[in-house]
């Protein structure tokens, strides 16, 4: 064995082990559809200087949700309850009480000047008309401060920080914006101005009418100077836990008005153990069957990349477990539909490496296995690094379930990649080793497909000949799909829009399954249910009249044993905020640009427009069709949104890769039958990788259950029209964008 296979072979099985041992050893953390978690209700009070409105409770969402995505829960939901109160559902919290005490702290941050030591006479509203405060700082010590000179609007950042001097002690390092770093500036100035020992040389930092720390300006600073950088330094005898705490509060702002924990209960999960199962038997039976389809089509090398995608999975999900990510259903299912995916990049290199067999590689074998690999790489780090900024745009620009989505699907892509380039790359290495020196193209699964391949180049039909036709076609689509968002308009789902939220007692325990039964007879399939506190029964739903409310508590009694006491019902809001939807559409701006200039320089400016609207044409068909069809916009619908244009921007970038290879050769062949060339290469591959997802899909959607249903058909729908639109929109488009010609030398992409 060559002394480079030995290393990879042993850094791979190293890596595996790894891997095998983190899944084994960590628990994993289940979201509120598969485990249920802690439910905490909030409600906000007035005060002296404000009263409670409806902007105050959306300001009061918005910085609750910014401390729960702090407190590293992943998958929580936030939403408005009635006038006054906000419900917040954590997953996997394993200090419900801690969770409790941070979010609902007011977190009031201010920086005041000491004035003076307390009078021993002075009483707490002591100065209070002049506006001075009279708080005891860390050591007990009574101090009369002035007015607040910063409060936590000018902090931009806080986190905390082992002091250097110490090693030991902790301690939160701020940092201020905008206008902060001046009053800063001003404040410690006129502090430094009073001699060494002066009370009056203090700076007070107060939270919540407590001082964390009042400590002196240094000597170092001088008097008409002040500290400048818009840093400081809060120090008081924090432990780890303590400053990790504080700089959270910091960083996600203070409530707008204090609000107390009204009820604190755990609640059970809002999926049933049959759906989990069915789903779970759904996901095998998709996986299998994919696997099935690459060793019959592909034999050996088949058999080798479902090996590498098992690696896949073991891969990504210790990955998922170090970060520490919730996993909830449609989360599971879009992480074995990334196995389905992950078929792509060796469908690209066992693609390549039949062409170069068929056309007679040099040395046989080994040559086109080792020039399909190479030759395949710029088509796989294309279309990957497309999704990538997708990603990575996501994550830092939007929040919650979006952001989430965003780390799971560069996960997804980066071990991807890792399995096809390296695993797979050691297994075919060492099976080409095996058949000492003589390896058997037909075993291999090299000869495969060589009629399909002869009759596209001698017969194939001439596609993009025909691209008027096909433009034509998807604009009818386009027609069809817009009429059905202003005819039927979009049916937004209970996390978009809110509802209604009732909870009843019944006179007998009542099975979560037989609920949900009862109450899909009743007219209700899409409600839902789960366990809350001990015995209660939550029932989640649209808005409805009195009449669906008198059928529900009714579904519910004949459960129950005919008596049934309801002990809540009010009106909440959507889960998917405007803030929050607002950011994730932001994010999606901006990562569609970056995905364009990406393109545009690896390609040409129309070789990314082309990409770009053909995937622009999948989106609206896709929301068109689940507006005919009357299904629910949700978050589980976003998350298949937002596969489906990844996978779209990925197939168009396949069919360029190609174009541009054969541009960099010396043909003069028009651009529109080098095109159509180009199609018909990659139209096994194209067909292959939807055939790896159609088989995991097709199972979710006929035996993952209601829960799946959706999710599987909106990804059914949009890898069709994804397949479709690469070769039969994105490519006529880019040959009408550069008209009818071949691109003269000077400008050939790459």
């Amino acid at each position: 064995m060559p002394r480079h296979l030995g290393w990879r072979l042993v850094a791979v099985l190293l890596l595996l082990g790894a891997a095998g041992a983190l899944a084994l050893t960590n628990p994993v953390r289940l979201g509120l559809d598969l485990r249920g978690g802690t439910q905490i209700v909030l409600e906000a009070g007035d005060t002296d200087r404000r009263q409670v409105d409806g902007d105050t409770v959306a300001r009061t969402l918005e910085v609750l949700r910014r401390r729960v995505d702090q407190l590293g829960v992943a998958e929580p939901t936030l939403q408005r309850a009635g006038d006054r109160r906000v419900i917040v559902e954590l997953p996997g919290v394993d200090d419900p009480q801690q969770a409790v005490e941070l979010i609902g702290r007011t977190a009031q941050l201010t920086f005041h000047p000491v004035l003076a030591l307390a009078d021993a006479g002075d009483g707490p509203d002591a100065g209070a008309t002049a506006g001075a405060l009279l708080l005891a700082d860390e050591d007990g010590t009574r101090l009369r401060l002035g007015p607040a000179a910063l409060d936590g609007d000018a902090v931009g950042d806080a986190r905390a920080a082992l002091d250097p001097r110490a090693g030991t002690a902790w301690q939160v390092e701020v940092d201020f914006r905008g206008d902060g770093e001046r009053r800063w500036a001003e404040l410690t100035r006129d502090a430094a101005c009073q001699q060494p020992g002066d009370p009056r040389r203090r700076v007070a930092i107060v939270l919540d009418r407590q001082v964390l720390s009042s400590p002196q300006v240094d000597p170092s600073v001088t008097c008409d100077r002040g500290i400048t950088g818009g840093q400081t330094v809060i120090t008081g005898g924090f432990g780890g836990d303590q400053a990790q705490d504080l700089a959270l509060l910091i960083r996600a702002g203070a409530l707008p008005v204090p609000v107390e924990v009204v009820e604190q209960r755990t609640i059970g999960a809002t999926l049933g153990a049959e759906a989990i199962g069915a789903s779970v038997q759904a996901a095998v039976v998709g996986t299998a069957l994919t696997v099935l389809f690459l060793v019959a089509w592909y034999r050996l090398l088949g058999g080798l990349a479902a090996v590498a995608l098992l690696a896949y999975g073991l891969l990504s999900f210790a990955v998922l477990l170090a970060l520490r990510a919730t996993l909830t259903l449609p989360g599971i299912a879009g992480f074995v539909l990334a196995i389905g995916m992950a078929v792509d990049a060796n469908v690209l290199v066992f693609e390549r490496a039949r062409e170069e067999h068929r056309a007679g590689a040099g040395a046989g074998v080994r040559l086109a296995l080792d020039r399909g690999f190479s030759k395949a790489l710029s088509a796989i780090a294309d279309s990957n690094v497309t999704t990538l900024l997708a990603a990575a745009l996501l994550f830092f620009l939007a929040s919650g379930a979006v952001r989430g989505f965003g780390v799971t699907l560069s996960v997804g892509v980066l071990v991807s990649m890792f399995t096809s380039l390296v695993v797979t790359r050691v297994l075919v290495d060492l099976a080409v080793r095996a058949g000492r020196g003589r390896p058997r193209p037909g075993r291999l699964g090299l000869n495969g497909g060589g009629r399909l391949a002869a009759w596209l180049a001698g017969r194939g039909p001439n596609l993009i000949g025909k691209g008027r036709w096909w433009l034509a076609g998807s604009l009818v689509a386009l027609v069809l799909a817009t009429a059905g968002l202003v005819v039927r308009g979009p049916n937004l789902g209970l996390e978009l829009t809110g509802g209604r939220l009732l909870e009843y007692r019944t006179q007998r325990p009542v099975g979560l399954e037989r609920a949900r039964a009862a109450l899909a007879e009743a007219g209700f399939p899409r409600a839902v249910v789960q366990r809350s506190g001990d015995a209660d029964l939550t029932v989640r739903t649209a808005q409805v009249d009195p009449g669906a409310d008198r059928r529900i508590e009714a579904a519910v009694a004949g459960l129950g044993g005919g008596q049934v006491e309801r002990r809540r019902a009010e009106l909440v809001g959507p889960t998917i905020g405007e803030e929050l939807r607002r950011r994730a559409l932001l994010a999606l701006g901006l990562a569609l640009a970056a995905q364009l200039a990406y393109l545009a320089v690896r390609f040409r400016w129309t070789f990314g427009a082309a990409a770009v609207l053909a995937m622009f044409h999948d989106v609206a068909i896709l929301l068109g069709v689940f507006a005919w069809l009357g299904k629910p916009l949700d978050g589980v619908f976003l998350a298949a949104l937002l596969t489906v244009i990844g996978y779209s921007v990925n197939d168009s970038v396949v069919v360029f890769d190609r174009i541009r290879e054969r541009l960099r050769g010396l043909t003069r062949e028009p651009l529109a039958e080098l095109a159509n060339t180009a199609c018909l290469q990659t139209l096994p591959r194209t067909v292959a990788t939807g055939l790896g997802a159609v088989f995991i899909l097709a199972a979710l959607f006929l035996l993952g259950g209601d829960s799946l249903t959706d999710f599987a058909l909106a990804l059914l729908i949009g890898i069709v029209v994804g397949t479709w639109s690469s070769v039969l929109v994105a490519t006529p488009l880019l040959v009408a964008f550069e008209g009818r010609r071949h691109l003269p030398p000077g400008r050939r992409p790459g």
